[in-house]
């Protein structure tokens, strides 16, 4: 059996192995969207082929639209040849249920994938036309939180971001400066309207969307490369909705890619590109997804609400908002973050894993139970508790799930604020609630921090995961000695002052000699992480 569109033809052989096919005419599907593009998609990582193309093939289905998805790679190219275009723009959408079994759906929703790219003309001239076409309703994106930064840590703009800003839109060579210059050649005819949706889980992403192409835009204009009204355009024809996404995609697994085989489906194994991106032709993720959209579109819309899939709503941007601050700094999020911090340094590679250990479910139980939901957005369309109850009971311990806590420690010192710091402000505004009651947050800001010294509960070395803050870091963590706590007041102190990762001083709050005195326990020696934790979560 090979992933192709000839092979998906003999029905029968692929049903009798329990895959699901698409049930719309594939050949019709792919002609009129090269003729009235409807949905074009940047970003080919896992997350989308998982879930917006999945919703697409669904709507597809359901007879609800007659066109598919144009997927755009704008930084990885490699994905597109190697997991794309080698399996005719085909993908094996595995869904890992927590009661251990899988559904294996063909996805072919994904019409055409292009790479954004100068050094792909052919590729590039497509991608006009698409943006030209006034059949053209939905531009979305997956291109991660770091995809919308336009400068560095210190605030300038990046390099080739500053050469976008000194020559004309048709040059660029950043990725946003890019889809700019798209949207560019779509007002130059007519001022054609679209809806440019973020999907990508990063707060008020929408407006970090808009933010990023209008930075474009002025400077274009301010060198006198575009017309001054291409911002009004930007602002009064092109919409930016906000959502919120929910939904883990973990790298294809190897367990995965054993069922595919034995299955009898060759030539699917994973590869690593050039850019470090691990990719396959087929995708894994849990069951449980939401996306939660602002109703604001422009040239019509695509009825995403209206597939099969339940957790699809479109709302209100504040509803957005408060579904995005739920998640983000109270029911998931936060005890994601906690589990990974402590799965590192307790040497686990899979959260299910550590979902087996009473010590550390009952540390994100009384995170969220006793310290979160006291002050936590309510969003109505989700409930909190049960949202909760699900990311406990269900989400977390799905021992099919391959997630791993050094994939959540990734770039944790950028999530902080977040996920604990709007936590903690909430409770500094709180006429009810005392921040001097917080007990957990706390104990997991010092875990973090007695993460940083990369050192295990044993006393053994370990890889850090990749952080931006880890050289900004490194001269204070330096000084910090295993087992050893006469300089770590000082040290600590300095940390804990860095506005930009906790959102906020924390030496002028009353959780400072808390982080002082939890860090002091949790490196005093081998096995002082679990102990410390069985004598404040039991």
């Amino acid at each position: 059996m090979k992933l192709n569109l000839k092979s998906i033809e003999d029905k029968k052989l692929w049903k009798d192995k329990g895959y699901i096919l698409p049930e719309f005419d594939i050949e019709k599907v792919h002609k009129q969207t090269k003729r009235s593009p409807h949905w074009v998609h940047f970003g080919t990582g896992n997350l989308f082929r998982a879930f917006p193309a999945s919703i697409c093939q669904n709507l597809l289905n359901q007879g609800l639209i007659a066109t598919g998805i144009t997927a755009v790679e704008g930084y990885d190219y490699e994905i597109v040849e190697k997991s794309m275009r080698k399996y005719d723009n085909l993908t094996i959408n595995v869904t890992l249920k927590s009661d251990g079994t899988t559904d294996k759906e063909i996805i072919a929703s994904i019409t055409e994938s292009l790479c954004m790219t100068k050094e792909n003309e052919k590729d590039m001239e497509r991608l006009r036309e698409i943006f030209k076409n006034d059949s053209l309703k939905l531009a979305s994106f997956t291109i991660t939180e770091k995809g919308y930064n336009l400068k560095d840590k210190d605030g300038n703009f990046l390099k080739i971001v500053e050469n976008d800003f000194k020559n004309p839109p048709s040059v660029a060579e950043s990725y946003i400066g890019k889809v700019t210059a798209l949207c560019f050649e779509r007002f130059k005819n007519n001022k054609l309207p679209l809806t440019l949706l973020s999907m990508d889980n990063c707060s008020h992403n929408g407006t970090r969307l808009e933010r990023a192409i209008l930075e474009f835009a002025e400077n274009w204009v301010k060198n006198d490369f575009i017309e001054d009204d291409f911002i009004d355009y930007l602002k009064e024809n092109i919409s930016f909705p906000w959502s919120m996404i929910d939904k883990i995609t973990p790298r294809p697994s190897d367990d995965v890619l054993k069922i595919l085989q034995e299955d009898g489906i060759e030539d699917i194994s994973p590869v690593i590109t050039g850019k470090n991106t691990y990719t396959a032709p087929f995708v894994n993720g849990e069951e449980t997804e939401y996306l939660i959209i602002e109703n604001n579109f422009k040239n019509g819309k695509i009825p995403l609400n209206k597939s099969n899939k339940k957790g699809v709503i479109f709302t209100d941007k504040e509803t957005v908002d408060k579904t995005e601050k739920m998640k983000v700094c109270t029911c998931l999020n936060p005890l994601h973050t906690s589990l990974a911090i402590f799965g590192c340094i307790l040497s686990y590679t899979k959260i299910s894993e550590e979902m087996k250990n009473p010590v550390l479910v009952s540390l994100i139980r009384n995170l969220s139970e006793r310290e979160s939901l006291p002050v936590v957005v309510n969003p109505k369309i989700i409930d909190p508790h049960k949202f909760l109850d699900e990311v406990i009971t269900i989400r977390f311990p799905n021992s099919f799930m391959p997630d791993s806590p050094q994939r959540i420690a990734c770039d944790t010192s950028q999530k902080l604020s977040v996920r604990f710091g709007e936590t903690i402000k909430a409770y500094q505004n709180s006429e009810i609630f005392e921040l001097s009651s917080l007990e957990y947050i706390p104990l997991i800001i010092s875990g973090w921090i007695r993460y940083l010294m990369g050192y295990n509960d044993k006393g053994e070395k370990f890889e850090l995961s990749p952080d931006p803050y880890i050289e900004v870091l490194k001269h204070l963590i330096d000084k910090l000695e295993f087992g050893k706590n006469d300089n770590s007041d000082e040290v600590i102190m300095e940390i804990i002052s860095n506005k930009s990762i906790f959102g906020l001083d924390l030496r002028d709050t009353p959780l400072c000699d808390k982080i002082l005195g939890y860090f002091k326990e949790l490196n005093s020696g081998v096995n002082s992480v679990i102990n410390t934790l069985k004598k404040y979560t039991q």
